[in-house]
């Protein structure tokens, strides 16, 4: 790929579902702070994804994040690491699942059961992630990103000309309960969650060099993009703003929303289900010609393994069918250690060497273990919240034919 080529492909991959849920968690928190989170969670995460892309370079042979656990902690990291990876990812593409049949009862008015919503969007995610390459993908993917910023934009510009609520917002709220306002946090922590498929972008990169130049262009849009909308939504919807966002419009331009995007909810989930099935193609056939090849055991075992993993992640969807509470449980578990946590310990990983050397190095090793326990914080706090949650039946029945869009406001979650 070219840069742009990764550039656009992150921002698919990273500018999707998260985006859905900022203004309300926005709303929860008070602006300031919810916006403060937004833009320093942002900037950390700027610097994590640099670290990978760092790590990369200085360990050309790294391909994953499982071959990073296994240079760090050898047989036992790397099968951790490998599990881990695969899990957020399908995860990730379970989330896709379920706002694809969110969608559909939005469109269609819950004209059928949401399990069968559930699996028509399996299957159609199967379909478009059959191609092996991700510059194939990286230009299905200009339309994801198109269609989730035109479908937002939208929305907030019928928001702002119907301004349900306007200028009804806190600037701090100070009464927020611990476990209530961890489920906003973690909501953004997911709006950067990309950083899993980092080492598989830079490695199909024609000049890994240009990986920087791909993360600023995908952090700057997002982060940017993030702090807009989530301001501006709340702002003209006031206590009334949903999540996913698109809910706080209209029922007709929520209808019209939805609609556009749809091309989001697909091709995001396929970006992430591409890279799980390429990981365990690369790994089942690794040190033989098959990898390159397009015969029957070749095709036939690529077929078998984006089959299986759409649908595993059918199943997490239809077990979690709570927006919200499914983005939450992803964010606590897995982007906490990714995103922040792990690239922190690549970079100590590298200046291993020479942590104390300078003053430079110093700082550099204290500010990566604060981003460590940052992330180990996020993991912890984040599972007690969600957990919390799921006990107590807020994600609703599994495997349910009832109409799973909800869109409730911020002052329904008072």
């Amino acid at each position: 790929m070219e840069w742009w080529h990764c550039g656009v492909l992150m921002l698919a991959e990273t500018i999707s579902l998260g985006v859905l849920s900022l203004p309300q968690a926005v709303a929860t928190l008070g602006l300031v702070p919810g916006l403060l989170l937004i833009f320093f969670l942002g900037i950390i995460a700027y610097w994590t994804g640099f670290v990978v892309g760092e790590f990369k370079k200085a360990y050309p042979q790294v391909q994953s994040f499982a071959d990073a656990g296994e240079m760090i902690a050898g047989p036992v990291g790397r099968e951790i690491m490998a599990v881990s990876q695969i899990l957020i990812l399908i995860f990730i593409m379970a989330a896709h699942v379920l706002s694809f049949s969110i969608a559909m009862n939005v469109l269609t008015d819950h004209a059928i059961c949401s399990v069968w919503f559930g699996v028509i969007g399996t299957v159609v995610s199967f379909i478009f992630g059959l191609p092996r390459t991700f510059k194939g993908v990286s230009w299905a993917s200009i339309f994801s990103c198109i269609s989730v910023i035109v479908a937002v934009t939208v929305a907030m510009i019928a928001i702002g000309i119907s301004k349900p609520d306007m200028g009804h917002i806190v600037a701090i709220r100070p009464d927020v309960p611990v476990i209530k306002g961890l489920g906003p946090v973690m909501n953004i922590i997911l709006a950067y969650a990309g950083h899993v498929a980092f080492f598989s972008f830079c490695a199909e990169l024609k000049n890994p060099k240009d990986f920087p130049k791909a993360l600023a262009f995908m952090q700057i849009t997002a982060c940017t993009f993030y702090m807009l909308i989530a301001a501006v939504i709340y702002y003209y919807a006031g206590r009334g703003v949903a999540s996913p966002a698109l809910g706080s419009a209209s029922p007709i331009v929520a209808k019209v929303c939805f609609g556009i995007a749809l091309p989001t909810i697909v091709i995001a989930g396929v970006v992430n289900g591409s890279v799980a099935c390429k990981y365990l193609y690369v790994r089942l056939w690794k040190g033989t010609d098959v990898i390159h090849e397009s015969g029957i055991k070749a095709m036939g075992s690529w077929f078998g393994i984006c089959g299986v993993a759409w649908v595993v992640s059918w199943i997490i969807a239809e077990a979690i069918p709570s927006f919200n509470l499914l983005l939450g449980f992803i964010s606590a578990l897995f982007c906490s250690w990714f995103s922040y946590g792990l690239p922190a310990v690549l970079w100590i990983y590298m200046n291993r060497t020479k942590l104390f050397s300078s003053k430079v190095k110093t700082a550099g090793f204290v500010f990566n273990v604060g981003v460590f326990l940052l992330g180990a914080a996020m993991c912890v706090l984040g599972l007690w919240s969600s957990g919390t949650a799921l006990a107590s039946g807020a994600a609703g029945e599994a495997f349910s034919c009832k109409n799973n869009y909800s869109a409730k406001s911020a002052a329904d979650l008072k």
